[in-house]
């Protein structure tokens, strides 16, 4: 009897029978402060905030400037392994315009007029 009662908490000396739920409780919130941390870690990893080891840090591919030209149609300047490249792009296709200086970028009108005549480098 002795042994059952000290498996439920309760004192033999005679205290208030119950079961011990401090151990219950205790290991519920140490459950839920790791399940918390776990989802708070995951949400900053793809938010970009926190960096894994082996990651790039940096993209290696850029949007410089991107102009609408109406319904899902656009004209977009991308970045990419240190060519800037002019880019149009509607809904099923993505087709390379140009390719700008990397020099000096020099304003997308001026660069538009440019090609639109038909000049060359």
């Amino acid at each position: 009897m002795i042994v059952s009662l000290a498996l439920w908490g309760v004192d033999p000396a005679g205290a208030l029978p119950g079961p011990d739920l401090t151990g219950a409780i205790r290991g519920l919130v140490a459950t839920a402060v790791v399940l918390g941390l776990i989802v708070v870690l995951a949400w900053l990893v793809k938010r970009g905030s926190l960096v894994l080891p082996g990651r790039r840090t940096s993209a290696p591919v850029a949007v410089e400037t991107a102009i609408p030209l109406g319904e899902r149609r656009s004209l977009v300047i991308v970045a990419v392994e240190g060519r800037r490249l002019l880019l149009g792009l509607t809904p099923s296709t993505v087709s390379l315009v140009t390719e700008l200086s990397t020099t000096a970028a020099s304003p997308f009108s001026t660069e538009l007029t440019r090609q639109a005549s038909g000049e060359t480098r």
